[in-house]
């Protein structure tokens, strides 16, 4: 009997509780649920084309039946059409059956007409995607957004030394350097959020060949348009047999960028942890490690790269398949797209993890303090600015020769200071200068978003 311990897929065992939300859309009972969908409401749309005579439009009644199929389907649902599916072979078909079986006989020959078991595929995979996003993904890529902007904000006066190549740069924020990738990630979720996914509804190779032989005064291009938009996609009426799939390839690859995002910042909390300007709080019965009581490893943030590794290289491998086919046609695709809700399962799971791990951080500002303290040298990029001021060309090599590899302290700068051909004011400023307080407008950097 199956259960979580014996699950193939850590999605559906180990992190099954944690992606739960996303197998409403992601499941083989939710693909399921999207093609009765979209069999369904276009039995409805059929029967409000005017020149298809034989088939009158439906009633307020006949719709609610119609639409009672999807909208009461379950678990016991799917399993009948896995029976079905198990003498046809065909789980579209097995679908077709399924519908057939629900609704009065009249309705038979209608069901499935003129399709391509594509057309129904497509428009599914699409759907799912897009409110798998929209009702799971995005909230949560969200729930961590808003974790980090109120971080930025806790932290926006929060001095510490940044570092550029692993080596002491000049001192920032914390909160400034959340702030970038609240950004970052800003742009992102409006980019995913905008983006409109294609479908198309054409038959066999997209060019409504059965269509027009059954209703050649029908302008099928234009029904199907119509008929896309009204469940919430984009019409792409120049096709082959397969929607390319260029419009999902797209949001792949923002969700990857994302992902990527996302990975920058857990390699940074891992640092600035191991650094010890950061720290976690502490939760109750929770064991940091097997051997050594004293550790809380930054678990949240590895457990969260290792998964943005495995999303990543699904959703690579999906965005670099799906546009390809040999032809009109070929189910290189079909198995490929199966795995979409998988891809996204991991990014979720990370951003669970992230935003877990967000959530513990507290700053260490005596160690933020110290480590500043002992690297008075970067202030060298204050005074050799200005020096170059009052045409000093020769600045930056001055400051180099003093300040090269070598740890500086405040008495060391304060006398080299002293001894510069400038203004007062000048001097004054830059002897008033400390590593804690040499941080520009970092401060005020969230408040330019």
């Amino acid at each position: 009997m199956y259960n979580q311990l014996g699950a193939l897929s850590p999605l559906d065992g180990r992190y099954s509780n944690s992606v739960k939300e996303l197998n409403g859309f992601f499941s083989e009972a939710a693909i399921m649920r999207y093609r009765i969908y979209v069999e369904v409401e276009y039995l409805i749309a059929l029967s409000f084309e005017k020149k298809i005579e034989e088939f009158p439009a439906l009633t307020k009644e006949q719709i609610e039946n119609l639409r009672k199929i999807y909208r009461s389907f379950d678990m016991e649902s799917a399993k009948h059409i896995k029976e079905i599916e198990s003498k046809t072979n065909h789980d579209v078909k097995a679908v077709e059956y399924y519908i057939q079986q629900k609704t009065e006989k009249s309705f038979h020959p209608w069901i499935h007409f003129a399709l391509t078991s594509e057309d129904v595929n497509n428009l599914s995979y699409s759907l799912m995607w897009q409110h798998g996003l929209k009702e799971v993904y995005i909230p949560q890529l969200k729930s961590v957004h808003n974790e980090i902007k109120k971080l930025a904000k806790r932290f926006k006066k929060a001095p510490m030394l940044s570092m550029t190549h692993g080596q002491p740069a000049t001192p920032t924020t914390f909160g400034k350097e959340l702030a970038v990738f609240y950004a970052r990630l800003n742009n992102k979720i409006q980019l995913l959020k905008n983006q409109k996914l294609s479908g198309k509804l054409s038959g066999a190779t997209g060019t409504w060949s059965a269509h027009l032989a059954a209703y050649p005064q029908v302008n099928w291009p234009r029904f199907s348009s119509r008929f896309i938009k009204s469940i919430g996609l984009k019409p792409n009426l120049i096709t082959t047999q397969i929607e390319p799939h260029d419009s999902l390839v797209e949001s792949y690859q923002c969700v990857a960028h994302i992902n990527s995002i996302m990975k920058d910042l857990c390699a940074d909390m891992w640092l600035y942890i191991s650094r010890g300007i950061l720290g976690q709080k502490k939760v109750a019965g929770e064991v940091g490690s097997s051997t050594m009581p004293h550790k809380i490893n930054p678990i949240q943030f590895e457990n969260a790269e290792g998964n943005i590794g495995i999303s990543n290289a699904m959703l690579t491998h999906l965005a670099e398949k799906l546009p390809i086919s040999r032809m009109q046609r070929d189910l290189t695709d079909s198995t490929t797209l199966r795995n979409q809700g998988s891809a996204l399962g991991y990014s979720f799971l990370a951003l669970k993890n992230i935003l877990k791990g967000l959530s513990r951080i507290t700053i260490h500002k005596n160690k933020m303090s110290a480590e500043l303290d002992n690297h008075w040298e970067v202030i060298s990029e204050a005074i050799q600015t200005i020096l170059r001021k009052y045409g000093q060309s020769n600045a930056y090599e001055q400051l180099k020769e003093l300040t090269r590899g070598e740890a500086i302290n405040r008495k060391v700068l304060a006398d080299y200071i002293l001894e510069l051909d400038i203004p007062k004011e000048d001097k004054d400023m830059l002897l008033s200068l400390t590593p804690q307080t040499y941080t520009g407008v970092a401060s005020k950097i969230f408040d330019l978003l």
